[in-house]
């Protein structure tokens, strides 16, 4: 069985895998329009994680992991616990990079189950997304800040490659980025993008 990680596994799987392979979905975008209320939020103050949302030319660049026969009925039990708000297992076709040599090939992938979820958080004016930013700023649970997860997001589509660029991702983590040094906001994965950003300027 394959994965599709597009979001916080591919920084942090959390399971055994034997192969991991870049590349893309078609038909879906990458939005922060996931209400997180268990992982990089709260119950009483939910964050703002990616899911996909349907578009027709849309694109979706991650990693795909495939588990070993053997540990699949773990690795999707883990997975749905770890997807428990609001998301929905689906089987879609992945593309692998180029430069892979393979041939596209169904998977698994974990996406929100879209309208009608109180989790399902839609929005894209520009006080939506203000609202949304500031939401990410302030936001933290037992995963972690929501500040670390938009800004290790678009850290790992940078080092998968430059075909992997996110427009959406890119305005929400400079978005951030901005608000917190208006703030004056202290964060490690600040210090640590803003270092990444300057070594490849």
């Amino acid at each position: 069985m394959w994965i599709f990680g597009y979001g916080s596994l591919l920084w942090y799987t959390n399971f055994p895998y034997i192969q991991s392979v870049p590349g893309f979905v078609r038909g879906y975008v990458r939005r922060f329009w996931q209400a997180s209320p268990d992982h990089r939020g709260t119950p009483e103050k939910p964050g703002r994680t990616v899911t996909l949302v349907p578009q027709e030319t849309g694109e979706v660049w991650g990693i795909a992991y495939r588990i070993a026969d053997e540990i699949v009925d773990d690795v999707l039990k883990y997975l749905y616990w770890r997807e428990k708000a609001g998301y929905e297992c689906k089987t879609v076709q992945f593309y692998p990079r180029s430069d892979v040599k393979m041939d596209p090939f169904p998977l698994q992938l974990f996406m929100s189950r879209g309208e009608g979820t109180e989790y399902f958080v839609t929005g894209e004016s520009e006080d939506e997304i203000a609202r949304r930013v500031c939401l990410i700023v302030s936001s933290s649970g037992p995963s972690g800040t929501n500040i670390e997860y938009v800004l290790r997001l678009a850290k790992r589509l940078h080092e998968i490659g430059p075909e992997s660029n996110d427009e959406h991702v890119e305005r929400i983590a400079k978005l951030v980025l901005s608000l917190c040094q208006e703030l004056k906001i202290k964060d490690p994965d600040l210090t640590d993008y803003i270092k990444d950003a300057l070594t490849k300027g």
